[in-house]
C-alpha cells in the first residue's frame, strides 16, 4: 500500500447514545461540512452499539448465550449505526460499512489516490473487542493523528461524577492513572463504557495521541477544526 498523509487521519470512536438522540443529525452535519474544509485526509468514525445493543445483549443472556455470541449480538447493532450514519452523510460517507481492518485501511488509500474526503464509518470488528478497542486498532494501523473517544461524559474524572459530588475533573490523565481509575470496568459484552483495558493497551503500546471528550456536535467540531476543546487528554 502506497504511504497515506498520517498526519491528517482522525478516527473518532462514537458513543451509541449519540444515535437517534438530537445530537445525531446535527453531528452528521457537522462531519459533513467540517471535513471538506479541514485538513483531515480520512476521517474514520466508529459506531458505538449504545442501548440498543445492550437491550439485545441483555435478552440474548436470558437465552443462556456465550459471551462471544453476546458480542456478535453487539457488533451487528454498531454496524447497523455505521449504516444509519452512512445514510444520513449521503455522498460525504463511502456507501458500505467495513468488516476488517484491511477493508478500512483500503478506503483511506482510496481517499488518498483520488483526493477525496469521503468518511469512512465502521462497527465492531471482531469478538472480544469493544468499539473503543476497535477504534484504537484502526488508530494504530493508520498511524492516525488523533484518536477521540467521545463518550456521554465530558472528561476523565478521578472518580465516578455520578457518585460522588467531590470528583475532580482532569484534563490530563496518565495512562496508568486511568488504568486504576477504570480498574472495575467490565469486560463482559455491552458493558464498555470509558474505556476497556484491551484498548487502553493499545493506545498505550503505539503512544496514540487520543483524548476522551463529551459527544456533542459543538465539541465534535472544534476537533475537526483544530480549536481547543474541553475533555481529557491521556498522557505517557
Amino acid at each position: 500500500m502506497a504511504k497515506t498523509n498520517k498526519k491528517h487521519i482522525y478516527v473518532i470512536k462514537l458513543s451509541g447514545s449519540l444515535f437517534f438522540s438530537q445530537e445525531f443529525k446535527k453531528a452528521a452535519a457537522t462531519f459533513s461540512s467540517t471535513v471538506k474544509e479541514s485538513m483531515i485526509t480520512a476521517l474514520v468514525l466508529v459506531a458505538g452499539g449504545g442501548p440498543t445493543a445492550r437491550t439485545y445483549i441483555e435478552a440474548d443472556k436470558h437465552l443462556e448465550a456465550d459471551q462471544s455470541s453476546q458480542d456478535e449480538i453487539g457488533i451487528a447493532i454498531s454496524r447497523l449505526n455505521a449504516a444509519v450514519l452512512i445514510q444520513t452523510l449521503g455522498k460525504s460517507a463511502f456507501p458500505s460499512v467495513p468488516s476488517s481492518l484491511t477493508e478500512i485501511v483500503d478506503a483511506i488509500e482510496i481517499n488518498r489516490r483520488k483526493a477525496t474526503e469521503r468518511i469512512i464509518v465502521c462497527g465492531g470488528l471482531h469478538p472480544g473487542q469493544s468499539t473503543n478497542a476497535v477504534a484504537a486498532l484502526i488508530a494504530e494501523k493508520t498511524h492516525a493523528m488523533k484518536f477521540i473517544n467521545a463518550t456521554d461524559v465530558d472528561a476523565v474524572y478521578d472518580k465516578d461524577p455520578r457518585k460522588f459530588k467531590s470528583a475532580k475533573k482532569l484534563s490530563l490523565v496518565s495512562v496508568r492513572q486511568l488504568a486504576e481509575i477504570l480498574g472495575g470496568e467490565s469486560v463482559q459484552a455491552g458493558a464498555y463504557d470509558l474505556m476497556d483495558p484491551v484498548a487502553l493497551k493499545i493506545i498505550a503500546r503505539s503512544r496514540i495521541p487520543t483524548s476522551i471528550v463529551k459527544c456533542e456536535s459543538k465539541v465534535l467540531e472544534r476537533i475537526l477544526k483544530g480549536q481547543k476543546y474541553q475533555g481529557t487528554r491521556i498522557t505517557f
